[in-house]
Formats: structure tokens, C-alpha cells, sequence
């Protein structure tokens, strides 16, 4: 059966989330959630957790989590395992609580924090809990906005300080930040998942791979391994990206010096040499697409299916 790929490191930020056994809920009261974030802070005590964000829903939570320590299934085995005893014992029932594994998305912080704490914040909102994010009581959203009554250990200003270094300047642009959204159709961050493990660019996940698993050796029950071993080359790419785009000439050229630049691993001077364009050349026109995928639904669709066909997209 296969497993998620644990990568864990000194500082390493994470995605968590966990869902409920045959998504039933997890959380029934509000003693349930006040227990659940209990063991959030003595995660912090016991094990150096460092908890940005939080959001509880009923059959599930999401976690922005940083370790410190490189410890991730230490901690996540305290938080899960101490609240399904204390679920388990209330209720006087047995087994399994959580539906499977909890799943971990390793996060290019710099890249994509702003982004997914804002699609966290906003959790309550898409499943029509609540009208705006400040009303829901069960995410570190509240906190937020207003510093007040703020618990020692949940830690906002790291994400905060990517709006301003003046903490009332900050608080107000990230209420605007998140709240832009509300009643808007929006892209999630998590869309851009590649291996089902990493959330950032290529850059990213190859510095990963080359300092963390090199030395892993090859586990049939790990196929995310089977796929970091190698990259799609550049005539795959192409392929690919004609059998999705058509023939429209000028925009298969501009997707094909995107995959390529975001995926293949190659050398810019490599990439631009085979389209006849300088170093530059490559990294701008890669960059026109990533801005224009924000915006164009259909785009980002084909680029979807390009992904799949080159085994770069979610499981």
C-alpha cells in the first residue's frame, strides 16, 4: 500500500491537515475543539512544534506548522494520538478517530505562506459556516486581525511581517488581504502541489531532493521517490504540452519555455539555446504565464492536464 513521503528537517514548514474516519466529524462540542487546541500548545511545550495558523472544522482541521526541530511525526503523533484518546475515552468508543495518515504538504514558506494561510483563514467561509473569517471562532484568524487576547503560543507575527514591519499597519493589510476574497472565486494555493509533497517551484523541491533524499533508497510503497528520481525531458515536455495545447503556435511556445523552465531541471542557457532565446528570455516569458495562469481559468485547466501527463500533478 502506498505511503506518504515524510521529509523531515531543523525548520522545515509544513501544510497539515487531517480529516475525520469516513469524514465523520472529529470535533462535536466546544470542549472537543478547546481539548484539540490544548494539545496544539502542549505539542509546543513538549516537542518545539512552532503553530502559525490554525483552523478547526467539524470532520477536519488545518495546520501551518513549523518544526524547529525536525520532528513532524513526533509532534503530529502527539496531537493526534492524545486527542483520539481523549475523543475515544469521552465518548466510550474504540479505534480509529482520523481517516488514515495525516497529510503533509512541505511548504516553500517565503513563496507560499501569505497564500495558504490565507486559504486556511478562509476555510469556514467557502463551507458557508460563516459570512467573513472573523466570525468564526475556531482559527487563529481572530488573532489575526485583532492581537488581543492573542495566546502566548501561536505565533502570528512571522506571516504578519510579510505586510509590514509596523504590527497595526500589518494586521489591517492582512484583514484585506484575506477578506479581498470573500464571495470570490479563487485558485487554491494547494493547486500547485507537485508530488503530492511539495508546495513551491522547482528550485525548491530540486534543493530538497538533493540535500534530503539522495540517500533514500528506492520503496515500492513510496512511488513519490520513483518520481523525484528522474525529471521530464525536454522532448517529453514538448510532447506533452502539444498533445494538451493544439495548435495554437504561439501559445504552445510560451507553455512548452514554462514547463521546461519550472520543470525540467535544465540549464537556462540549456533551454534557451533549444528555443533560440536568451538566458533571460526563458525566465521571462515562464514568469508571463505564471501571471497569467492567476487569471485564466482555462489555462490553468491545460496546464492541469500537461501535469498529469508528466506525472507533476497532485494525487
Amino acid at each position: 500500500m502506498a505511503r506518504p513521503l515524510r521529509i523531515e528537517f531543523p525548520g522545515a514548514f509544513y501544510h497539515v491537515t487531517s480529516r475525520g474516519n469516513e469524514r465523520k466529524a472529529i470535533f462535536r462540542s466546544q470542549r472537543d475543539r478547546e481539548k484539540f487546541i490544548s494539545y496544539l500548545e502542549s505539542a509546543i511545550v513538549r516537542y518545539g512544534a512552532i503553530i502559525h495558523v490554525y483552523c478547526l472544522m467539524d470532520n477536519h482541521y488545518h495546520l501551518l506548522v513549523e518544526t524547529p526541530s525536525g520532528n513532524l511525526s513526533q509532534i503530529m503523533q502527539h496531537i493526534n494520538g492524545a486527542y483520539t484518546t481523549y475523543f475515544n475515552v469521552k465518548r466510550q468508543r474504540s479505534g480509529h478517530l482520523f481517516q488514515g495518515r495525516y497529510k503533509a504538504i512541505l511548504i516553500d514558506v517565503d513563496e507560499y505562506a501569505k497564500e495558504l494561510s490565507r486559504y486556511i483563514h478562509l476555510n469556514p467561509v467557502r463551507a458557508g459556516a460563516v459570512g467573513t473569517p472573523g466570525k468564526y471562532r475556531w482559527s487563529s484568524y481572530v488573532y489575526y486581525a485583532d492581537r488581543r487576547n492573542c495566546p502566548e503560543w501561536l505565533v502570528t507575527d512571522f506571516i504578519l511581517g510579510y505586510f509590514s514591519e509596523k504590527a497595526s499597519v500589518a494586521r489591517k493589510r492582512y484583514r484585506d488581504f484575506v477578506e479581498s476574497l470573500v464571495g470570490q472565486e479563487y485558485e487554491s494555493p494547494l493547486d500547485h502541489v507537485a508530488h503530492s509533497t511539495f508546495l513551491g517551484g522547482v528550485d525548491f523541491i530540486n534543493e530538497i531532493k538533493d540535500t534530503y533524499l539522495k540517500r533514500k533508497k528506492p520503496d515500492r510503497n513510496l512511488p513519490v521517490l520513483r518520481e523525484l528520481s528522474s525529471r521530464p525531458g525536454l522532448d517529453q515536455i514538448e510532447d506533452a504540452v502539444e498533445l494538451v495545447i493544439g495548435s495554437d503556435t504561439a501559445l504552445l511556445r510560451q507553455i512548452k519555455l514554462y514547463f521546461c523552465h519550472r520543470y525540467s531541471g535544465k540549464k537556462l542557457n540549456e533551454i534557451g539555446a533549444r528555443f533560440g532565446i536568451s538566458d533571460s528570455g526563458v525566465s521571462q516569458s515562464s514568469r508571463r504565464i505564471s501571471d497569467r495562469l492567476e487569471l485564466d481559468r482555462a489555462l490553468r485547466s491545460k496546464v492541469r492536464r500537461i501535469k498529469k501527463r508528466l506525472y507533476l500533478s497532485n494525487v
